[in-house]
């Protein structure tokens, strides 16, 4: 068990480092004026989204799943189902990041650099909420 612990919590953090870079680039990429710059984000932005975050979100929930048949007490506690809510907004947002990914690659992008700041902000908010529900356990 400890083994599936480990993999889970190292593609929660890959997971994680690209829900927060994606988003700074689109900032970059909001403000970016020439058609080079826009081209290489488009690259850079789909990389990042296929190759990084895709596979360490489907690890991510794999794992959790094997950790939770590992541990089918833990669905009986209320941390849980809060922890699995916030996962699975969580994923909402991944998926959010790919229909503004796409609107990037079709040069369709309505959204302020500023817009993307604050979105850019919001995992950090799920990051604390899950971390906390995992270790104090609340209720």
């Amino acid at each position: 068990m400890l083994w599936v612990k480990a993999f889970h919590i190292i593609a929660v953090v890959t997971w994680f480092a690209g829900l927060f870079y994606l988003p700074r680039l689109f900032v970059y990429h909001a403000q970016a004026e020439d058609s080079t710059s826009r081209e290489r984000f488009k690259i850079m932005e789909r990389k990042l989204y296929r190759g990084i975050m895709t596979p360490s979100m489907l690890a991510t929930l794999a794992l959790g799943v094997w950790l939770l048949y590992l541990n089918p007490i833990w669905l009986k506690m209320g941390w849980m189902h809060a922890k699995l809510t916030l996962v699975l907004i969580l994923v909402g947002y991944h998926h959010m990041c790919l229909a503004y990914m796409k609107k990037f690659a079709a040069d369709a992008n309505t959204r302020s650099h500023v817009f993307y700041r604050w979105f850019n902000e919001v995992p950090v908010l799920f990051l604390l909420a899950i971390v906390i529900l995992v270790v104090v356990k609340p209720f």
